[in-house]
């Protein structure tokens, strides 16, 4: 994942922390080295103002020019450069202000540029910049994977209410076809028609607002659509729920189960027999809830409404929802078509 350090993304008081602890730390650690931890603390004085300009300097400016381009060489020149600058600052400040001798945990005098003090003083800065820039580009990415993950589940709550509203015009939709149908055959059911679609409107529209509701509620939601079917079919159709376990506690995504029921009477047999619908619903010990519904089923019948998007929209909002932690299988057996949809508790 590429990102950019962020300036602001450390609150300033972390800054000051880090760096009081880092310098208390090596003020403590040279001047037990020495045994003077006046020294120690004059030459690390001199020294920190020093480490916090480059440290800032390759976070700020040399990763972003140079790193976050992809170019290498550059930053290699550009670190090395600003290196050579500060060790020069940082010689003069501490043979002017701190001790003559410019390397006193030598086994002897050293002189100011000689090769050996060269390599012990960058790879000394090398370590404080390498340490700090560590920390800020690993609290950046945790700021950025943090900022994706939100961006990531603010898309998912999006696509998962869109996919919910979906739901809502194509079930009435069809219950309005329903209606135009009762009411082109004058038939005395469409009254009840208006008004069982008045209360499931007010429950779409008002009561299916939370990302979960009581499974009771769904249930009830289901049998007045089942009802509105059945003002329309009258007799052909049969239906039957059974419910096991206890389904009292139970809260489930609103409109999940709603796609299947439909399914039964678009694709079941009701122009010549009746359309046989049986429901399961299990609570298995709190952990798991299975959905089942059968019913009679003609593969040869061209009842078959366009626009559908129930299965798609009910599998896209599970692999939301549960990801692979759920299990929907279809078939046909002994002429009845069947869904088992198994989810989480």
């Amino acid at each position: 994942m590429a990102f950019t350090p962020e300036k602001n993304n450390i609150p300033l008081k972390y800054h000051f922390l880090f760096w009081f602890c880092y310098f208390t730390f090596n003020v403590i650690r040279w001047g037990s080295y020495f045994e003077d931890y006046w020294y120690s603390f004059k030459s690390n004085l001199v020294e920190f103002p020093l480490h916090i300009l480059i440290v800032y300097f390759n976070i700020y400016y040399l990763i972003p020019k140079f790193i976050l381009s992809k170019k290498y060489k550059q930053y290699i020149l550009f670190l090395f450069l600003s290196l050579a600058i500060l060790y020069m600052i940082r010689i003069s400040l501490n043979y002017l202000l701190v001790t003559k001798n410019i390397w006193p945990e030598a086994a002897s005098n050293q002189q100011a540029y000689s090769f050996n003090y060269i390599i012990a003083v960058v790879l000394g800065e090398i370590y404080v910049i390498s340490l700090a820039t560590l920390i800020k580009l690993t609290v950046d990415w945790v700021s950025v994977r943090k900022r994706v993950e939100s961006l990531q589940e603010a898309q998912l709550i999006t696509e998962l209410k869109f996919l919910k509203a979906q739901i809502q015009p194509h079930f009435f939709f069809n219950t309005l076809n329903n209606l135009y149908a009762l009411t082109l055959e004058k038939s005395n059911n469409a009254p009840d028609v208006v008004l069982k679609l008045s209360e499931m409107m007010e429950y779409v529209l008002y009561g299916v607002k939370d990302s979960k509701i009581r499974l009771l509620n769904e249930i009830k939601y289901i049998q007045n659509y089942i009802d509105l079917e059945k003002l329309r079919y009258g007799d052909k159709v049969q239906v039957k729920i059974n419910l096991q376990g206890n389904i009292e506690n139970v809260f489930v995504p609103p409109l999940l189960f709603l796609p299947f029921i439909e399914n039964c009477f678009k694709h079941g047999t009701i122009d010549n027999t009746n359309l046989k619908i049986i429901i399961d619903l299990k609570n298995v010990e709190g952990k798991k809830l299975i959905f089942k519904v059968s019913n009679n089923y003609n593969q040869y019948s061209n009842n078959v409404r366009i626009h559908g998007i129930g299965n798609t929209n009910v599998r896209r909002r599970l692999e939301l929802l549960f990801k692979d932690n759920f299990s929907l299988e279809t078939k046909v057996k002994k002429e009845n078509y069947v869904v088992k949809l198994i989810i989480p508790l």
